[in-house]
């Protein structure tokens, strides 16, 4: 006896469709409701550009004068030793980041959603110099990415952000 069942396949998109399911990038969905139509806060350093390059990379970038809504991040890393030897040298290292979101219509004034997301990564420290700053920032450049798209999960997940 098989546990698959065609009839089951068959209701599935009546369920989904029942219990308020709707596809984020269906036109009239969040993510076309944001696409295009988001200026993100200017950074104030290295991570925080990488941060806001990254988020407009998956929003789109904001075309015209007129932007419909204004997503301002605070960000903040924290470098911790992870790996230590008994000589006291670092091997490893860990990014630790936590990025505080808040997406704001300019029409009304009036937050959407706001929220704060985190995540680390970590980097091998054990090689020469260079070997280290490079792993640094190719940790600091995954870190970004990890958070920006937490951010825009959770942007598309708000409610109300439907055309």
């Amino acid at each position: 006896m098989s546990l698959f069942n065609r009839r089951t396949l068959l209701m599935l998109p009546l369920a989904l469709a029942t219990c308020g399911f709707e596809p984020v990038y269906a036109p009239g969905g969040s993510g076309d409701a944001l696409n295009g139509k988001v200026q993100v806060s200017a950074p104030n350093d290295v991570e925080s550009y990488l941060l806001v390059q990254n988020l407009e990379q998956r929003l789109g970038r904001s075309s015209g004068s007129v932007k419909d809504y204004q997503l301002d991040v605070n960000l903040v890393t924290q470098t911790r030793r992870a790996a230590i030897r008994t000589t006291n040298e670092t091997d490893r290292y860990t990014i630790e980041g936590r990025a505080r979101f808040a997406l704001k219509s300019n029409e009304t004034g009036q937050i959407m959603t706001s929220g704060t997301v985190s995540d680390f990564v970590g980097y091998s420290a054990a090689g020469s110099t260079v070997s280290t700053l490079a792993d640094e920032r190719d940790a600091t450049d995954r870190l970004m990415v990890i958070l920006s798209d937490q951010i825009v999960s959770r942007l598309y997940a708000a409610p109300g952000l439907t055309q």
